[in-house]
Order: structure tokens, then sequence, then C-alpha cells
């Protein structure tokens, strides 16, 4: 397992500007503990928690920007869907997305293939249209976000030995 260090300066003014922030600042100390990048290589260097913190942050960061469409076309949605993401959100208390993302991945299944393939900004707009079923998905996760996001943070709080180290400086 990758040591990852918190620094107990940042973490204390993390906390301080907010929930986004404090989930910020374990979500960049794992990634540079691992150089940057989840791959097939450095999963097997973290933690389920540690795993599942970087999956929520990179989903959330999709869905927010392009909804579950663009989450899938940029190759996240194997990562969300063909893991047992969805049950680790449960166990994290985080019941309504685990639901979302349990019922989508009825969507995943049927389209992804197509979702998937390399396409022009115009043919990519158009899946939207396509794909109109993923809309409440989409809908339901923007409209949790903000609770989802504060559930994650308190999860961390109450296991923070399972996704850093906190050091002083």
């Amino acid at each position: 397992m990758k040591e990852v260090k918190v620094k107990d300066s940042d973490l204390r003014r993390a906390a301080e500007k907010g929930m986004d922030e404090f989930v910020a600042v374990f979500n960049d100390a794992i990634l540079e503990a691992i150089g940057g990048e989840l791959n097939d290589k450095t999963i097997g260097e973290l933690n389920a928690d540690q795993i599942t913190l970087l999956g929520y942050v990179m989903l959330r960061d999709e869905v927010m920007d392009g909804g579950f469409i663009q989450l899938i076309h940029n190759g996240l949605g194997a990562f969300v869907y063909l893991n047992p993401f969805d049950k680790a959100l449960r166990n994290w208390g985080i019941q309504k997305l685990h639901g979302i993302v349990n019922k989508s991945h009825r969507l995943y299944k049927l389209y992804h293939e197509d979702i998937e393939k390399e396409c022009s900004q115009e043919e990519f707009d158009a899946l939207y249209e396509k794909y109109s079923e993923f809309d409440d998905f989409d809908d339901a996760f923007v409209e949790g976000e903000e609770g989802f996001t504060s559930l994650v943070a308190q999860y961390i709080d109450e296991h923070i030995e399972n996704f850093a180290t906190i050091v002083n400086e």
C-alpha cells in the first residue's frame, strides 16, 4: 500500500473552507501518492476507501460537467458500473447515490458500447437526445450532489486513518 500523507495545516485550512475542500485534500493526496493517475497498476496500491473516494470525485466531476453520458463516453463507466463502487457508496451511508448508480446500471449495459465510441462533438451532443433516459439520473445527481459530498466528507472524517496519515510539518 502506498503511504498517503496529509499535512495537518492543509487539513485544517481545508476544513475551514468547507466540505469540497476537505474532500479535495484527501483526493489530491491520494492522487499524488500514486503519480496522479488511477490505472490498472496504481489501483493495487490503494485500499478500498481510497479507491472509492477517487471514484466518487471522478463521478461527481464528470456528471456535474456533462452527465452520465459524458462519464461513460470518457471511459469511466466500467469503473463505476463494473466494480463494487455502488456497494461501497451504500456502505458509506450514501443510499440515494447508491440507488442512482444501481438504477442507471441498466442503461449503461444497454448503451455503453455506442456511447463509448469515438465521435465528433456534434455526434457526442446528439447522444444526449438519443439517450435521454439518463436525464433523470443526471438531475437526481445534480440535486443531491451537495448532500452526497457532505456524506463523503463525513465518512472521511470518521475514518481518516483509511485515507491518509496526518502529519505535522
